[in-house]
């Protein structure tokens, strides 16, 4: 997977210079945007200093960096696709921030009206709603599938009160190596640790990261309660049925227990 050679400022958000890195000693997560990801996604970058969007590596299709599934609040197990269709100007071997909305306009009403649909009975929904706004004013500014994504996810972010720093992952050199990817840019962003969902500990070579004295800490999620679904749907829903101040004290706990355990 190639990695593209882009102006360090091209398209990108002001808090993302690759000059303005993070404190050293932070705890690291790396994740492609995802449109209003589920709450396992959000609760690992809640969890972390910093968040280094992989912007760089091959558009997924079959992935949730263009949709999202939305469940209702009053039948969690009726779940619907809301997706932004995207052109790939390079066929598969597009990148994940050269992706292009095909229809910008529809997509905003899309996604508008499908929200509402969800979710306008929730006491929480004018917060939320008033905070989307940021989300559907990107695709008057862009057509680029990324930003809208990386923007849903930052204001859940920030409803939730996180207060660690973005990055992307184009803005460094890293080898094209899954793993060797990773822990390039855990270390060059002097990192005291890497969270790793499940997904990638099935193929993350630990002993590299051990080298580079980059501890990998495994992330993951209870399976009761709010985290019903946390791999399945997406945090909309947890965060429309139980509030961001409720959701918000889930995360703190579950963020404080992999902060503990980095250091252990």
């Amino acid at each position: 997977m190639p990695r593209t050679c882009l102006s360090p400022t091209q398209g990108l958000p002001a808090d993302s210079s690759p000059h303005d890195l993070p404190a050293p000693g932070g705890l690291c997560a790396i994740h492609q945007p995802n449109l209003f990801p589920r709450l396992s996604t959000l609760a690992k970058l809640f969890a972390a200093d910093y968040w280094i969007v992989l912007d760089d590596v091959q558009f997924a299709r079959r992935d949730y960096q263009h949709r999202a599934r939305l469940a209702a609040l009053d039948r969690p197990q009726q779940r619907q696709w809301l997706t932004l269709p995207t052109h790939l100007p390079h066929g598969r071997a597009t990148l994940i921030r050269e992706a292009r909305l095909a229809d910008p306009i529809r997509s905003r009403r899309r996604i508008t009206h499908m929200l509402s649909q969800h979710y306008r009975s929730s006491p929480f929904w004018p917060t939320v709603r008033s905070a989307l706004v940021a989300v559907i004013d990107q695709f008057a500014i862009t057509d680029r599938t990324a930003v809208v994504a990386e923007m849903s996810t930052r204001i859940l972010l920030d409803l939730l009160g996180w207060k660690g720093q973005v990055l992307h992952s184009s803005e460094f050199t890293a080898r094209a190596d899954r793993s060797l990817r990773l822990l390039d840019l855990a270390s060059t962003t002097k990192a005291s640790g890497y969270l790793c969902g499940p997904g990638g500990m099935k193929y993350l070579r630990r002993e590299l990261f051990v080298s580079r004295g980059v501890p990998v800490v495994p992330f993951r999620t209870p399976a009761v309660g709010t985290w019903q679904g946390a791999r399945e749907i997406s945090s909309l829903s947890p965060l429309l049925l139980h509030g961001p101040e409720d959701l918000a004290e889930e995360l703190q706990s579950l963020a404080a227990f992999h902060g503990e355990s980095s250091v252990t």
